[in-house]
């Protein structure tokens, strides 16, 4: 898990664990490693020190908020594939468009509205740029 943290998050991690079954603690990754991430922690402010601390469930939240963040973004970049296929399949199938509900159609109509929008600025700057 301690790897899993260097590796997905680019930061400084050491553990210490104490057990019932060994007199002294286990350190991960070294026992000197350790003590260069205590010393470089305890040269923050306590005000940076609070923002370098992170357990677990604050850990986990911060993970899941990113990982919805992503989400969002897949599924939108998702749609616009999705919508750009679509439209494909209406140019060469003449009745795809039949079995599209009426959102999806919606969604198209703007899209085509917007790429008219596009066409028609470009086309007025380029014979802005003729007749000069």
């Amino acid at each position: 898990m301690v790897d899993e943290l260097i590796t997905l998050c680019g930061i400084d991690v050491c553990a210490i664990l104490y057990s019932g079954y060994h007199s002294e603690p286990e350190v991960w990754p070294s026992p000197l490693e350790v003590q260069r991430i205590i010393t470089k922690f305890k040269s923050y402010s306590e005000v940076g020190q609070g923002r370098k601390k992170l357990n677990q469930e604050s850990y986990l939240m911060e993970r899941i908020v990113k990982s919805k963040e992503k989400l969002v973004k897949v599924e939108k970049t998702n749609w616009e594939m999705e919508k750009s296929l679509i439209l494909f399949e209406c140019l060469r199938q003449e009745n795809f468009i039949n079995t599209l509900n009426t959102n999806v159609l919606n969604d198209l109509a703007c899209e085509i509205n917007e790429k008219l929008k596009e066409i028609t600025l470009k086309m007025n700057q380029l014979d802005t740029n003729e007749s000069t």
